[in-house]
């Protein structure tokens, strides 16, 4: 069987092109389907929702935290795909004694590109992750050379307790290539911060994210009572985190806000 090495640097014998695949992450699972995998996928998690019509048709294994072993057993893989953040390590260690389990370790857009290409050559459609990714870095390209002035942000993921995204993280590379400085780029990936943190932080924008946390209208409300000099806003988290095929929408989303944003200053 070929061996193919992950982003996590593991080698892993598989046989080529696996036929049941187990997909542990939503953003690979929207990507495997993107690239026609649509009968080899067998096993989601119940957090994988896009395309919804197609999700709603597949064997629900638990969470991205949480899986059921037994019924993974049950599916027969013979691959599994993984993700370093997304995924818990005890659960991966154990689907690794049965399995192969090819894990993602994503922190920037090359990472998340270079992922689109190994899995388009182990699952035979490299042709189709190649013209994926193609789209994708023609739309980034046009984005990085927009050339915004630096505005300073801060970007929520979760209420009690507030928690944001910091180094190291997806979210805040791609915050940089949008021009935008992350005012908490310098502490952990994702740390908890109080209302005095933000104050004295003074963002001038702070985005309040769909998820994980389903930020809504009324908490901006909460948010300008803490930072009243700063423009809050909704924005889609999906477009922000997920790594896979939505990153190819991504870009132009974010050319939408920041020309609403900077028609503003």
């Amino acid at each position: 069987m070929p061996i193919f090495t992950d982003q996590m640097q593991q080698k892993l014998q598989i046989d080529t092109p696996p036929q049941r695949i187990i997909s542990l992450v939503p953003s690979q699972t929207e990507l495997l389907f993107d690239l026609g995998l649509d009968r080899e996928l067998v096993g989601i998690t119940k957090f994988c929702v896009h395309p919804a019509e197609k999700c709603r048709l597949k064997t629900k294994i638990g969470g991205t935290k949480n899986f059921n072993i037994t019924l993974i057993d049950s599916l027969k893989p013979d691959l599994i795909i993984g993700n370093k953040e997304e995924n818990y390590q005890e659960g991966i260690e154990l689907l690794s004694q049965k399995y192969p389990v090819w894990m993602s370790d994503i922190k920037t857009l090359e990472q998340a590109l270079a992922m689109i290409q190994s899995l388009g050559a182990i699952l035979n459609k490299s042709e189709q992750a190649k013209r994926l990714g193609e789209c994708i870095k023609i739309e980034f390209d046009a984005l990085s050379q927009m050339n915004f002035p630096k505005i300073r942000i801060a970007y929520f993921i979760w209420r009690k307790p507030y928690m944001v995204a910091g180094k190291g993280t997806f979210i805040d590379h791609l915050l940089g290539i949008c021009g935008l400085e992350n005012i908490f780029k310098g502490r952990k990936p994702y740390p908890e911060v109080s209302r005095d943190d933000l104050q004295a932080a003074q963002p001038e924008i702070i985005f309040l994210s769909s998820e994980p946390f389903p930020f809504q209208q009324k908490h901006i409300v909460e948010f300008a009572e803490i930072c009243p000099q700063s423009q809050i806003r909704l924005v889609d988290g999906e477009m922000f985190s997920w790594f896979g095929s939505r990153l190819q929408f991504s870009a132009a989303y974010f050319k939408k806000i920041l020309g609403e944003i900077h028609a503003t200053y």
